[in-house]
């Protein structure tokens, strides 16, 4: 997995036609930390420790088979309203109608339960009918036991119309197998139809 290059609007999204999975979800939600996990390059991905610090869409090149496309996270980003609409109108601008796109990993923090953010973005996700998988980050801080009792919450919540809902951990690596599986297949078929 190699960087491709940053966009600060939708002219400069790639144009390659490759497949497209978009990474979405929270600020320090881990989108940066779970991609550098799936790619095995620690530092790929910037991962800061202020939230809110990706304000452009990323894309990362896997290969010839697709790319990943880290999109900027909403919640506790302290920036001005008008920065914080522009992140916004350039989230939805490549979410909607974008050809290539086949599949969104939606990220929720496992430890948490959902934030109102996370079930507008569920609602945005079902109402424009975009196939996703719910991935509950950081399962490796709650244990076995509960990690498995939160996934099955989540299975019954906000990842009822998700394809899959897989608890990951760029630390310890539990569900990035899965995780790749699901994004391949994804990939490998274009936009799902239901």
């Amino acid at each position: 997995m190699t960087f491709a290059g940053s966009a600060a609007s939708p002219d400069q999204f790639p144009r390659d036609g490759l497949p497209e999975v978009a990474f979405l979800g929270r600020s320090n939600v881990g989108k940066s930390s779970l991609l550098n996990a799936l790619a095995g390059v620690p530092k790929l991905a910037h991962v800061s420790s202020k939230p809110g610090r990706t304000r452009l869409v990323n894309f990362f090149r896997v290969g010839s088979e697709m790319y990943l496309a880290d999109l900027p996270g909403y919640g506790y980003a302290r920036v001005p309203r008008e920065m914080r609409e522009g992140w916004e109108a350039l989230v939805t601008s490549y979410l909607v109608g974008r050809d290539p796109l086949a599949l969104c990993v939606f990220l929720v923090d496992a430890r948490h339960d959902p934030s109102e953010g996370d079930e507008t973005l569920r609602r945005f996700l079902d109402r424009q009918e975009l196939p996703y998988v719910l991935a509950a980050t950081k399962v490796d801080t709650l244990g076995r036991g509960p990690a498995a009792s939160r996934v099955k919450d989540l299975e019954r919540g906000l990842g009822r119309k998700a394809w899959a809902v897989v608890g990951v951990s760029a630390e310890s690596g539990e569900g990035l197998d899965s995780l790749w599986k699901t994004v391949r297949a994804a990939a490998r078929h274009g936009r799902r139809e239901d």
